[in-house]
Order: structure tokens, then C-alpha cells, then sequence
């Protein structure tokens, strides 16, 4: 198994100087660790859409070993998290950007005013199903401005936003949309999940990781993203075999943690691979077990910003 990895250390942006110094640690250095040491991220994607994945994704944060979540804001059960969130500042919560509604029956729209976005919206008047669909209907601007809004909800609803990721990748796939990525990354001082170098290359964005790094953006080392694809005929024997391979650094692996109710086999075809993912990272001993005997460390994304905005505040000096 390949684990896709991102080159370590960030170049800060200064007085139009490019900054270095950061390139000599690497980013487990830079957050008061070793550079052998092996951190972990496990994350929550799709928290909010509803709500088996809100109770999934809180049991996992409060008894299991999820470290963090991302919000999906335009979906139905967002306020429910979000009034958690408030009330419990000390776990990290991020933005899922969702710019897609993919489901047949269960969908949303955008938090922004429909005219003020009218290419993300379908003639039902829902998000489009499709990344496919979003490139062919919308422009990076009407994403920038979703985008934004999904953002300031959920900092005005008290949620202390403490990363962002795109849903579907609808801002990491197309080098017009990246640019609305780094845009936000910038503009809320936020980091960023990133994808590695190997599928960056795939898709044509070879220098993107360098390109955030100049703006002092930070981001895990690893991220586990193509190997997915294996995951579904074994869910539990694919992530025991992700994190006895983890190599040193920050390493990013997401899941959709949600109980497998009725309410989610009625909304996804995905419910069991979900229901498994969070009965794995909440309840089971062995993965607990294999990460204690591994000595691997497992961190949130809150540590990565406050990094970035130490750092960067620094750079300005």
C-alpha cells in the first residue's frame, strides 16, 4: 500500500520576501514533537448532513478515537451540530465546503442567496449531484461566494472553525477552483486538508502544495486519499493495514462516521461502509490497541492552526 505523502515545511510570505526558515523542521517539529514521531489525524467528514452522522461522528469525538470533524452548513442537521459545537469549544470542528448534494432523495441547497449564486443551483433547486456538473454549470466566483457564506454561519452560530476541506474536492480537482481554495485558506487564516504529491500530478497541479506554503498555509505531511478504493470489502482489515504503515510526520485519514439507522440506509447506499467506519474508530479494541502499541500520536487539526497563525503573525513582523 502507498501512502501518499506532502513534503514537509512551510515558506512563509513576508514584506514580499519569501521566509525558509521553516523548511529546515518538519511540521511534527514545528508543533513540539519529534520528526520521528508518527501523528495521526483521524477525521469525521460529512458531520452535519444528518443526523446518524452527527450522533456517529459526537460518539466518536467524545469515547472514540476521532480528533476531528468537518460541518456540512447547507445540510439539514448542521444547526443541531453546531449548537454541540458551541458547547464544546475544546474539540475540533472544520468546514466540510459542500458545493454538491449527490443524494436522490435527501438534498440541500446553498447557504447563500440563490441569485447571488444561480450556477451552483439545479433546475430542482439543489446544489448540483455532481463535482462534473459544478464545473459545467457554475464559476470559481459563485463558489467563492457559497463558499464564504458556509464559513461565516458557521462562525456566527459560535462554532470555533478550526480547519477547512471540500466536499466531494470540488475546490481541490480544478486549478480554477484551488485558487478559491487558497483564497479561503488565507482569507479565514484556516488550514487546509491537502492531497499529495502523487495526485496532485494526476491532475495536472504539481506545484499546489508550494503554492499554499508561500502564503504560510499549513498542512498535514501525509494524506491517506487513492487507497481508499480497497477500503469497501474490508473496512476494519484496510484501516489496520493504513495505520501500521503510517510513516513519520502528520498523517490525515478521514472517514464518514454515522450510525447505520434507518435514516441513513434511507439516505445512502454507503450506509454500511459508514456504520463500520464508526464502530471501528469509536468501539473497537483492536484498532485502539494497534495505535497504543504503535506509539502513534493522535492530534487534531486545532494544533495546525494555531501553528499557522503563530507563524504567519511572525512572518509579518
Amino acid at each position: 500500500m502507498r501512502v501518499l505523502t506532502l513534503v514537509p515545511g512551510v515558506a512563509l510570505f513576508c514584506g514580499g520576501l519569501l521566509l525558509h526558515a521553516a523548511e529546515t523542521r518538519t511540521l511534527a517539529e514545528r508543533l513540539g514533537y519529534r520528526a520521528t514521531d508518527r501523528l495521526l489525524i483521524i477525521n469525521s467528514d460529512d458531520a452535519g448532513m444528518c443526523h446518524a452522522a452527527n450522533a456517529g461522528t459526537i460518539e466518536g469525538l467524545e469515547q472514540g478515537l476521532i480528533t476531528s470533524a468537518t460541518m456540512m452548513v447547507p445540510c439539514p442537521w448542521f444547526p443541531a451540530l453546531a449548537d454541540y459545537a458551541r458547547r464544546h469549544p475544546h474539540l475540533d470542528f472544520g468546514v466540510h465546503l459542500t458545493h454538491t448534494s449527490e443524494w436522490r432523495f435527501y438534498r440541500w441547497g446553498p447557504v447563500a442567496p440563490r441569485d447571488a449564486v444561480p450556477g451552483l443551483v439545479d433546475p430542482d433547486g439543489y446544489l448540483w449531484r455532481s463535482v462534473s456538473e459544478v464545473y459545467a454549470h457554475a464559476t470559481p466566483e459563485e463558489a467563492l461566494t457559497e463558499a464564504r457564506a458556509q464559513i461565516r454561519k458557521a462562525l456566527a452560530a459560535g462554532v470555533d472553525v478550526t480547519h477547512l476541506d471540500s466536499h466531494m474536492g470540488v475546490l481541490q480537482l480544478d486549478l480554477r477552483y484551488v485558487e478559491v481554495y487558497r483564497q479561503l485558506a488565507v482569507e479565514f487564516d484556516l488550514p487546509v486538508r491537502m492531497a499529495s504529491q502523487a495526485t496532485l500530478e494526476k491532475y495536472g497541479q504539481p506545484g499546489l502544495r508550494a503554492r499554499f506554503a508561500r502564503d504560510g498555509i499549513v498542512f498535514p505531511d501525509h494524506f491517506i486519499y487513492e487507497e481508499l478504493k480497497d477500503e469497501p470489502a474490508d473496512v476494519k482489515g484496510f484501516w489496520l493495514r493504513v495505520v501500521r504503515q503510517l510513516q513519520p510526520g502528520v498523517t490525515e485519514l478521514y472517514i464518514h462516521a454515522a450510525k447505520p439507522t434507518e435514516e441513513l440506509r434511507a439516505i445512502t447506499g454507503s450506509w454500511k461502509t459508514r456504520g463500520e467506519e464508526y464502530a471501528l474508530f469509536t468501539h473497537d479494541a483492536d484498532m485502539r490497541r494497534t495505535l497504543t502499541e504503535l506509539g502513534i500520536i493522535r492530534i487534531g487539526y486545532r494544533p495546525l492552526r494555531e501553528l499557522q497563525r503563530a507563524e504567519r503573525r511572525a512572518a509579518t513582523r
